[in-house]
């Protein structure tokens, strides 16, 4: 059960880091397309900026989501790894617990309310026309990946014997 979990993980960590590489490109396309249009034609085209907005945020929160996905996200964990190996287990676990409350709650759930009433409300983006319901839906959908990630990395350490959990922490912080 445990390997088809951990497969389903990678699968989806696969797919979510080939769209935010196809989504990285038209941010690139998109912001090279703007600069060229001021300066070779003297207008900029008037959708290329709002675009880029929006296209860096779905990088920035699906991007989130696959770091804290394959745990290359920014740690402290210099304290932590002086810690009697138990002491670090429960660390690991309280700060899943707190992760998991806030993506649920935050990311998860008020991105939903967010996406929900956007639509309701019928906003649209200025230039490009777009219901701007699709646009927040970056909020619940990294949410998703984040719980999803965050229950992998609960079970994972409950699983793993204290002394065996964070051994290369605990490694770096002998030198």
């Amino acid at each position: 059960m445990r390997q088809a979990v951990s497969k389903l993980k990678t699968m989806m960590t696969k797919l979510l880091e080939v769209v935010l590489i196809i989504a990285v490109a038209l941010l690139v396309l998109d912001v090279v397309w703007g600069v060229f249009t001021r300066y070779a034609m003297g207008q900029q085209a008037n959708w290329t900026e709002e675009l880029a907005r929006y296209l860096l945020v779905w990088v920035s929160l699906l991007g989130g989501a696959v770091a804290f996905g394959t745990k290359g996200h920014l740690g402290v964990d210099y304290f932590v790894s002086k810690f009697h190996p138990d002491a670090r287990k429960l660390m690991a676990i309280v700060g899943d617990l707190i992760v998991l409350f806030f993506a649920g709650a935050i990311f998860l759930y008020g991105g939903c309310r967010l996406v929900g009433d956007t639509l309701a409300m019928e906003q649209v983006t200025p230039a490009l026309g777009w219901k701007m319901g699709y646009v927040y839906l970056a909020l619940p959908l990294s949410g998703f990946f984040m719980v999803l990630y965050t229950v992998d990395n609960l079970i994972e350490t409950i699983s793993t014997p204290a002394n065996r959990s964070n051994d290369s922490s605990a490694a770096e912080g002998m030198d």
